[in-house]
């Protein structure tokens, strides 16, 4: 009679087990689940697929690019000059309007040559004088009526005169001012009636074809260009322009540690003014590199600049890359293998060795 009692007692205390200790298991052998949750029981560390979380990768492959020396500049005119008065003297031309185009030699400022018709006319009649003298006392001393000293006196008297119709010459000369070169005016010139000193600028003329874009390339990046290689630039207007490098400077900047470089584009409509801001690119040996969308780029616990790529299939990995060149489409990017899942979605959501749920998207959607 006891042995129901004991019996009773046993099969309490294994309903308490279950309830308390086995419940999960308990709930999904009644929900008809007994299979799922004895096979969870055997892997314990697996991962529930539900939780992965969801990422979006880029199939990137490598390719080759153009790589090139990016720099910030701007434009400059070829050649331009304040052309000045040498003489003292009024101007009793017109003035030429700014925006002009001048032709090599053309006349700028005309000034009023006062007295200095005069003066020339005066050495040109002590001109004559002095080469009848000479004449006469070389003749002399043929015939032995004049003395060396006389005729070296003579001489010297001549040179003098001719001298001094030169300089009365170029006096009359420089009262016409004129274009070195052709090119703009870049301002009027002296308005009628301006007293101009020496050293007063008459105009200022600017030569735009062709035309030359400045930049400063850092010391690390300068023995990666050479002279004549091709450079493109884009103005702040947007327009492009190709041209090619024409000068390398030997010598830094004391103060921001550059190098100037200069670039020649030819400008025959005078479209590119001086001044204006240019990105210029100057192409140097190809390179392979994965083009990447910027917001790709993210950093790991070091402070390493990378991307996170999805390996095996399912499993996140940081890799460090060094940017080649950025652009307004993306970055181009070198230190990936030749063929990579790039997470563009998500990636700062995940660490290393995380498992993730990945969706693929086409390149550039």
């Amino acid at each position: 009679m006891r042995l129901l009692p004991l019996l009773t007692a046993v099969m309490v205390t294994a309903a308490l087990y279950l309830l308390v200790m086995e419940r999960e298991a308990l709930l999904a052998f009644a929900n008809g689940d007994a299979g799922s949750a004895a096979e969870a029981a055997a892997e314990p560390g697996a991962e529930d697929e539900a939780q992965r979380v969801r990422v979006v990768a880029l199939r990137s492959s490598a390719r080759e690019v153009d790589t090139g020396v990016l720099l910030r500049g701007r434009t400059e005119a070829a050649r331009q000059v304040d052309v000045r008065a040498e003489v003292s003297s009024t101007v009793i031309s017109e003035p030429l309007r700014k925006g002009r185009f001048v032709e090599t030699g053309e006349l700028l400022c005309r000034l009023d040559p006062g007295t200095r018709r005069a003066a020339l006319t005066e050495a040109e009649a002590r001109l004559a004088e002095a080469l009848v003298n000479y004449r006469a006392a070389s003749g002399l001393k043929d015939q032995g009526f004049a003395s060396e000293t006389r005729v070296a006196s003579a001489k010297a008297a001549l040179q003098s005169a001719e001298a001094a119709v030169d300089r009365a010459q170029t006096e009359i000369d420089r009262l016409e001012i004129r274009a070195p070169f052709g090119g703009l005016l870049e301002t009027d010139t002296a308005e009628n009636g301006t007293l101009l000193q020496p050293g007063a600028v008459c105009a200022t003329v600017i030569q735009l074809d062709p035309i030359r874009l400045v930049g400063f390339v850092p010391e690390v990046d300068v023995s990666r260009i050479a002279l004549g290689a091709p450079a493109d630039a884009q103005l702040a207007d947007g327009a492009r322009v190709r041209g090619a490098v024409t000068f390398i400077s030997r010598s830094a900047d004391p103060q921001t540690r550059t190098f100037r470089v200069d670039v020649e584009v030819a400008n025959p409509e005078l479209t590119i003014r001086a001044g204006q801001t240019a990105e210029i690119l100057i192409s140097a040996d190809g390179e392979t590199a994965h083009a990447l969308p910027a917001s790709a780029l993210t950093l790991d616990d070091a402070g390493r600049i990378g991307i996170r790529a999805v390996v095996d299939g399912d499993t996140v990995r940081f890799m460090p890359v060094e940017i080649l060149r950025d652009t307004r489409d993306g970055v181009y990017v070198t230190g990936l293998p030749a063929e990579v899942d790039v997470i563009v979605t998500g990636q700062e959501y995940v660490t290393d060795g995380r498992k993730v749920a990945v969706t693929y998207r086409e390149d550039g959607a």
